[in-house]
């Protein structure tokens, strides 16, 4: 009998389940309804159908992956910038415009880029770029500074050169820093985008927009079980990638 199926389905397993259960979630949401009318007898629309829970995961989805991309862009660059010889004095300067980003909050972004943008996608997208650089910043620093001097030096010695240097043994050693801060990021962002709903951005902040302003506590909850599942998943993901880092080190 061929084991190499059960072999391939153990290992990308851990990686699987977590966004199998998600879609499930959004999919069979719509079957609470009787589960929600139960628990808000008073409420005469206890489920929210604007659109369906698919059609919001799967733009959630895009929303956080584009902006994690370009933060993960900005910030790895920045700091492979900011912690090479020539670029070290501008290491405080990168820090401090990282944590003023983080400091300001979604909203005020979002209020100051919707007369420049207009409404929807692209404020949100400004907003959470900016909320998501600090840590993966941060943590690629952390991460790059914390290689070994000596590490270094035996690496010069053996004629790497700088580029080598920086893809052959910095890189690799500051990998997990970087996946953490990746990780830290990406679920910061999961719950951050729920706010681009405030600005007409679809997203699983959509039922939890509207349940605010409409006290409508049902649709708060079903948003926010999402994008709690979202949340796991993303971070069981993670948690997988850095046990079979492991394994194999």
């Amino acid at each position: 009998m061929d084991r190499a199926p059960f072999g391939l389905i153990r290992r990308i397993g851990p990686f699987l389940w977590p966004w199998l259960a998600l879609l499930a979630l959004a999919a069979l949401m719509p079957m609470t309804a009787p589960l929600f009318q139960a628990w808000f007898p008073d409420n005469p629309h206890p489920l929210y159908r604007r659109a369906s829970f698919l059609e919001l995961t799967l733009a959630h989805a895009i929303l956080v992956g584009v902006s994690s991309l370009v933060a993960a862009i900005i910030g790895i660059g920045a700091a492979l910038v900011v912690t090479s010889d020539k670029g070290r004095a501008f290491l405080p300067m990168a820090g401090a415009l990282a944590a003023i980003g983080q400091t300001f909050p979604p909203l005020a972004v979002l209020a100051l880029a919707v007369p420049a943008l207009g409404y929807g996608l692209a404020p949100t997208l400004v907003a959470l770029v900016l909320y998501t650089i600090l840590p993966i910043l941060e943590m690629t620093i952390a991460g790059l500074e914390n290689v070994p001097q000596g590490v270094r030096e035996a690496a010069r010695g053996l004629g790497f050169s700088p580029l080598g240097l920086l893809w052959r043994v910095r890189l690799p050693l500051a990998a997990p820093f970087i996946l953490a801060g990746l990780r830290t990021a990406l679920i910061i962002n999961i719950g951050t985008a729920t706010i681009g709903s405030s600005v007409g951005a679809l997203s699983l902040g959509s039922p939890i927009i509207e349940g605010l302003s409409a006290s409508n506590t049902a649709y708060v909850i079903q948003g926010a079980v999402i994008v709690a599942a979202f949340a796991i998943a993303t971070d069981r993901s993670f948690a997988a990638i850095a046990a079979l880092r492991d394994r194999r080190a």
